[in-house]
């Protein structure tokens, strides 16, 4: 089996969660994306295959700026990007976070995946709640017929904890990481 590293950034948890579920699935090593520096970003080059994986707030995918200023340790490397979302998978709405984020040289070719995670506006700061809540309120004055599936989605978890994580949702990517001829 290739020598796998996931690097990853979570803000909530539902990552770090999905980052712990490939370190069972893959027997790989794991780190958080800030505290990749000194001798973790060194040893970067002995790893066959790095997966990034990040969390998806307000169509970003957190961390994915830092991973991409590594790129100089990440060359003939096999890479991924995983996005953990809180909304059923969207094949048009994962094409617009690729769009949006994977869209340099060194990104643009690199295979991206989706996990669901987790909703819980307790466990959110001050300012995500926020937005969330606004979002909530516009999204609410939309003829439900109109609605995209993240729409509904945002409605129906609102005042509610989800976690809809499932290492399910990570097949693609290992079978993609463990099938180097794909």
């Amino acid at each position: 089996m290739n020598n796998i590293l996931v690097l990853y950034k979570s803000k909530y948890g539902s990552t770090e969660k999905y980052a712990q579920m490939l370190q069972r699935l893959l027997d790989c090593d794991i780190c958080g994306i800030d505290d990749c520096r000194g001798s973790v970003l060194n040893r970067l080059e002995t790893y066959d295959s790095i997966i990034f994986a990040g969390g998806i707030y307000a169509g970003g995918i957190a961390g994915i700026r830092q991973f991409e200023k590594m790129s100089v340790h990440l060359r003939d490397k096999r890479l991924a990007v995983l996005c953990v979302g809180a909304s059923l998978f969207d094949p048009e709405a994962l094409g617009e976070v690729a769009a949006r984020n994977l869209n340099t040289d060194f990104l643009k070719d690199i295979p991206l995946f989706y996990a669901r995670g987790a909703w819980d506006e307790a466990k959110m700061n001050i300012k995500d709640r926020a937005l969330c809540k606004m979002l909530q309120k516009i999204v609410t004055k939309k003829d439900p017929s109109e609605c995209e599936p993240w729409m509904l989605d945002l409605l129906n978890a609102s005042g509610q904890a989800r976690d809809w994580t499932d290492e399910a949702y990570l097949r693609p990517l290992t079978e993609y990481i463990s099938c180097p001829g794909r």
